[in-house]
């Protein structure tokens, strides 16, 4: 068996380039090419954990990422920035992300959303109103306050079914070079975290994109990605106890101990010139 989310991303890749529409973006002044309603869901308990092997991503980037969103932070310099600089270029000039994920979870609408979904989930475990909301239609999009970024992954809804919990991350616009990768395995481990925490098995991870997208400076990344060939082995890992708490707490070596779990199986393939560190913000 190899790793099954590699060919997904593969197909999903494949897709845009071949059928996606080209257009200029008016924000980014660069061309892309793009789909509508883009999906894909990977049980993760049976085909492995969503992390492509096609190209190097950091491992570290996503894990502390999620780490600090569970936590409910918004300033990077509150514990993420020790691991990755990726959200520094959304702060404000007193260096808080005012979209930060974490903190809309957790404090920014007046409830813990995170929170209650864990205490709601333990009492009621077939409930399926375990929706979590990130995007605030107060102010983002639309003609509301102009800000450098606003959340891409906007919602997500959680549920158990037959001992197993399952995520459905809701996505409203995916670079799919260089934030889907992230975004797909930070919530994936959100799916594990939330699982052990209460106490059941991680089920079926879905991720839908209503604008699934690529820039035309890695239109031949994404070739040479599709090109590759992978027999990696599927990627199976078991959390460290209390993974929960400890992201609360914004325990450092959380991260370190998760980074060397899922590292002594990662064999990824050779970097892609034409596939920079450098974000679009989408």
């Amino acid at each position: 068996m190899t790793n099954v989310f590699d060919k997904k991303y593969q197909d999903l890749l494949r897709d845009i380039l071949e059928n996606g529409e080209e257009e200029l973006n008016e924000r980014t002044g660069k061309k892309t090419k793009a789909i509508c309603g883009a999906s894909f869901s990977i049980d993760l308990e049976k085909e492995g954990f969503p992390f492509t092997t096609l190209r190097k991503i950091p491992i570290k980037m996503w894990v502390a990422e999620q780490v600090w969103f569970i936590s409910g932070a918004r300033k990077p310099a509150d514990f993420l920035r020790k691991f990755t600089k990726i959200w520094d270029l959304f702060t404000n000039p007193g260096d808080v992300v005012t979209v930060a994920y974490g903190y809309r979870w957790r404090k920014h609408f007046g409830r813990d959303q995170l929170g209650e979904l864990v205490k709601h989930l333990e009492a009621e475990p077939s409930s399926r109103h375990g929706v979590i909301i990130t995007w605030d239609p107060a102010s983002d999009g639309l003609t509301g306050i102009k800000k450098k970024n606003v959340p891409c992954p906007f919602a997500f809804t959680v549920n158990i079914i037959n001992g197993r919990l399952n995520l459905h991350n809701i996505v409203r616009s995916n670079d799919m070079i260089l934030g889907f990768p992230a975004d797909v395995a930070g919530f994936a481990l959100l799916q594990m975290i939330l699982a052990q925490r209460l106490g059941v098995r991680p089920g079926i991870y879905s991720h839908s994109i209503s604008n699934a997208h690529i820039y035309d400076n890695h239109y031949e990344g994404a070739r040479e990605l599709i090109r590759r060939h992978t027999d990696h082995a599927p990627i199976f890992f078991d959390l460290p106890e209390n993974t929960y708490e400890r992201a609360e707490q914004k325990d450092s070596t959380l991260v370190n101990e998760i980074f060397t779990l899922i590292k002594k199986q990662y064999k990824p393939q050779p970097p892609i010139d034409s596939i920079t560190a450098k974000s679009i913000a989408v």
